[in-house]
């Protein structure tokens, strides 16, 4: 099914701040939220709908992302929509408690180790790069634990000790009626930890922003619009979760002689109108060298030749696409007195003076 856009769902438009998109967040999920509406699937989709669009559009990242690309986009980079009840209530407890003035049962304490962020790469390279292959080494800026603290925030020597107020579990429980509800501890705001002393490289982040050199083997016969995924390559996650990945997006520069179609290679070899009518055997330039081309004779301007297997690799390693030339017969100018006598008495041979 078509996804709608996302700013559609939420009822605002592509200038719309931040402030205004978690308005009218916060009056959809009211509107729809399960626990008002018990059983009904269409609330429950709205609100599923609405969450995963102000997941998206509310971080910078994601939405200068969906905004390029749109939906693809996203899914380069590894989201794969609504990520499910308790994501959505950790991630935004806040719209939850400006709308119930509690947060939901169904938070979870941030101390759960979380998976790095999926990073993104736009990198261009020569048409012969992709028909071959290369390598390169990319800058890539990315969040990463702090090797002087490894991540914990505190300073060397030094640890976080467990909340006493919430004895760890990163939340506090009070009732509300009938019901439970559990909000995030105020006093480590969630973290169910408390840094004493600070790292004074991370300043008690535990992460820290941080260009590394990645290596990337591009294979033969990638495209515009090909995607390699390096598998921890991402941001660090946090308090031990694995790293996400980097997905790095090619961009393939025009070639000033050869189109390429598919596998295919195309191109336009001129030839003169003697070498078109009595055939010829001439050097036309393939990708990685030159080949001898057979002009057959009589051969008319337009025609078609094809050299098989000279054209792009496959992206999966077997076989090679062709190369598919057209030729333009060239029409002489400015001819010599000679020249043209010759031509005239041909005419008269043909009948045609």
């Amino acid at each position: 099914m078509t996804k709608r856009c996302y700013y559609e769902c939420l009822g605002v438009d592509r200038n719309s701040t931040d402030e205004e998109m978690k308005k009218n967040y916060r009056k959809l999920a009211m509107q729809y939220h399960p626990d008002r509406n018990p059983g009904d699937k269409n609330a429950e989709e709205q609100f599923k709908e609405a969450a995963e669009a102000y997941e998206v559009l509310s971080d910078k990242e994601k939405r200068d992302i969906y905004d390029r690309y749109g939906h693809e986009g996203l899914n380069g980079i590894g989201f794969r929509g609504f990520s499910g009840f308790d994501d959505i209530f950790a991630s935004f407890s806040d719209v939850f408690e400006d709308i119930f003035g509690f947060g939901t049962g169904r938070t979870r304490s941030r101390t759960s180790r979380r998976a790095g962020a999926d990073l993104r790469y736009d990198l261009k390279i020569s048409f012969m790069d992709a028909a071959f292959g290369t390598s390169r080494d990319i800058d890539v800026q990315k969040t990463q634990s702090c090797s002087l603290c490894h991540g914990t925030g505190a300073a060397p020597g030094s640890a976080p000790e467990t909340c006493r107020q919430c004895s760890g579990r990163g939340q506090v429980t009070q009732s509300s009626g009938f019901f439970m509800i559990s909000t995030t501890c105020p006093q480590c705001r969630g973290h169910g930890r408390v840094i004493t002393k600070l790292c004074p490289d991370c300043m008690g982040a535990g992460r820290k922003k941080v260009t590394k050199t990645v290596h990337l083997k591009i294979p033969a016969g990638v495209e515009t619009g090909s995607r390699l995924r390096l598998h921890g390559e991402g941001e660090d996650g946090e308090y031990g979760g694995p790293r996400g990945d980097l997905y790095v997006f090619i961009h393939v520069e025009a070639h000033d002689f050869f189109e390429r179609r598919d596998n295919n290679i195309y191109c336009q070899i001129p030839i003169s109108f003697v070498q078109a009518t009595l055939g010829a055997t001439i050097e036309v330039p393939i990708l990685n060298g030159t080949e001898k081309l057979k002009i057959l004779r009589g051969t008319q301007n337009g025609a078609i030749f094809r050299l098989k297997g000279k054209g792009i690799p496959n992206l999966r390693g077997y076989g090679r696409g062709d190369q598919i030339i057209e030729t333009l017969v060239k029409i002489p100018v400015n001819l010599n007195k000679k020249q043209e006598e010759l031509l005239r008495e041909f005419a008269k041979l043909s009948g045609e003076l």
